[in-house]
């Protein structure tokens, strides 16, 4: 883990840190090698930008300045291997204190469980550091890995909202789902469990 940023929260199997210069390369080779796997719930880029440029990882450093987006890197606990993203978008303050959800995981690592204690780490982070009273998530209803790892999380189904996001280049449905801070305290049981998503609201995740 030598130049890799200091952890904010850990688990059992992985941790949550922010990313830096020094993850470049590291990043760009999982998300290159992840793009057909992810292709299906995200966004599609921008016509002449390349998703795993330089660049575009420069741009995704510099969408964490601002307080309205936090970045955060899932990797192994130990050695810190990167494993996908779990990203805090839309973040608002005032009387509403709400932030929408974001994650991936690489496709050499979903299905393992990764992500399912890399969100329970994220909602500790959400609720106790950033002190948000609402988290949600924006869910297409295809995403039956993702669907289950909300539901596993404690989350609510709260809406549908049609043709919500442009995903894959097309705009989809997606399901609403949400997690106030009050019900995460009554049922903390989701820090690290052993069962088991820019990323985009609702990106795919592993079981």
């Amino acid at each position: 883990m030598d130049g890799q940023a200091r952890p904010l929260v850990r688990g059992e199997r992985v941790a949550l840190r922010r990313p830096g210069r020094e993850d470049r390369d590291e990043f760009l080779t999982l998300r290159r090698a992840s793009a057909d796997f992810l292709q299906p719930w995200e966004p599609r880029p921008a016509r002449g930008v390349d998703p795993h440029s330089d660049s575009a990882f420069a741009a995704y450093l510099e969408g964490s300045r601002g307080g309205r987006c936090e970045r955060l890197l899932l990797c192994l606990r130990e050695g810190g291997a990167l494993l996908g993203g779990i990203n805090f978008n839309e973040i608002s303050r005032g009387p509403f204190q709400n932030a929408a959800l974001g994650y991936w995981i690489g496709a050499p690592f979903a299905g393992k469980g990764y992500m399912s204690a890399g969100l329970g780490l994220a909602l500790r982070y959400g609720f106790e550091n950033l002190a948000l009273h609402r988290l949600e998530a924006n869910i297409r209803p295809e995403n039956a890995a993702s669907l289950a790892l909300v539901r596993r999380a404690g989350f609510r189904r709260e809406g549908f909202s049609r043709r919500y996001l442009q995903i894959d280049g097309a705009w989809r449905d997606h399901e609403r789902w949400a997690l106030l801070a009050e019900d995460w305290r009554q049922d903390e049981g989701f820090s690290d469990p052993s069962c088991g998503g820019s990323g985009s609201p609702g990106s795919r995740c592993d079981r």
